[in-house]
């Protein structure tokens, strides 16, 4: 009887990536092959946030894990696709796409209000340039302002100074011998009835050091799913329409070297219509070389015979765009993309990604 085989499976150590690790290990692992989780440290989880951009997210977060697989350590990479670089080393190949969650960004704000329902400065907390310009564009009346971290440690700074004040305000009523709050005099719980009905995360944000208070947070809805978090935060599903998202987002890629693995992989993993729509976005993304310097929303999604497409490229403040929905055909549609791009490109898409990639040259010169 043949050995079973240990397949090395390379991932970040965050509970959200191992978390996507561990869908890929329950479909490569069968009665002849057990999988082992391989948590390694790559330099965006070395760098201190702040320097997490200017990096750029390929280079803080996917190369480690690549470099494992072709020093042979391990057999293959777990990756959110969206961090994937259209461009890498060609020994390798994303031999596995598996079957996407949903790509939609998500809108939280500490109380359960939509985007339509913040007012005129709200401080709305994001990294990405991408969904910066989105929002800019919807309501150029927000304040836009970094945020960085593990998805439940963006909650938590979320949630922080509310539910902290709420905390402080029961504390002092209660020392007060009950005195009622003006805030709300129907909520007559002590401070350890109140705490008991707080949610896991709102537990964890009261402890939460903070410098920024947000009125809302903008975080894809993938993530939120794959931890758990989605049925403990109110939040907007914002629509792809509109807030179109990152190319390959919601996505997993799983990369190894070339050849039988490789082939392996593709047949226990591979999701065909997965494939097919996050090729269409990454072969757009790709032609139009915007990578992670440029404000550039792709979504598809397969309709029958055709590859429903939709393409947003904007300027960083959001007050310029060139976009498109477009129809490709699905027994062509790597190449109906590239054309789609193209056209795109001489329309100026190509113009705004060269002042976005000229705008970052300048920032990573910038003394800090």
């Amino acid at each position: 009887m043949r050995e079973p085989r240990t397949v090395r499976l390379a991932t970040r150590g965050s509970d959200l990536a191992m978390r996507q690790a561990s869908a890929v290990e329950d479909r490569l692992s069968d009665r002849r092959t057990e999988v082992e989780l391989v948590a390694v440290e790559t330099r965006g989880d070395q760098l201190r946030e702040e320097l997490i951009h200017r990096l750029g997210r390929t280079g803080a977060f996917v190369r480690a894990l690549d470099e494992r697989v072709m020093d042979g350590d391990c057999d293959a990479a777990v990756h959110s696709m969206k961090d994937v670089p259209t461009e890498f080393p060609e020994e390798l190949v994303v031999a596995g796409v598996p079957n996407r969650a949903p790509p939609h960004d998500v809108l939280l704000t500490p109380d359960g209000g939509s985007l339509a329902d913040l007012p005129e400065g709200a401080v709305v907390g994001t990294s990405s340039l991408r969904r910066t310009a989105q929002l800019l564009a919807e309501r150029p009346d927000v304040e836009v302002e970094p945020l960085r971290g593990n998805v439940d440690t963006r909650v938590e700074k979320l949630l922080a100074p509310s539910r902290q004040r709420e905390h402080e305000r029961r504390m002092e009523a209660e020392e007060a011998e009950g005195a009622e709050s003006d805030e709300d005099e129907t909520d007559d719980r002590t401070v350890e009835e109140w705490f008991d009905d707080l949610t896991e995360i709102e537990r964890r944000a009261l402890g939460r050091d903070w410098e920024t208070e947000f009125d809302a947070i903008v975080l894809a809805e993938a993530g939120l799913e794959r931890i758990g978090l989605l049925p403990h935060v109110p939040y907007e599903r914002l629509p792809v329409s509109r807030f179109v998202p990152a190319p390959g987002q919601g996505a997993l890629a799983v990369t190894a070297l070339d050849g039988e693995f490789a082939e392996h992989v593709h047949d226990r993993v591979d999701h065909p219509r997965t494939r097919v729509e996050t090729t269409v976005e990454r072969t757009v993304l790709e032609t139009l070389g915007g990578g992670c310097v440029a404000p550039i929303g792709i979504h598809a999604t397969l309709r029958g015979e055709y590859v429903h497409a939709a393409v947003r490229v904007l300027s960083r403040d959001g007050t310029e765009e060139v976009s498109e929905t477009r129809d490709l055909p699905v027994g062509d549609h790597a190449e109906a993309a590239r054309s789609l791009a193209e056209d795109l490109a001489e329309r100026g898409a190509s113009d705004l990604v060269e002042a976005a990639r000229v705008r970052e040259g300048e920032e990573r010169e910038a003394p800090r």
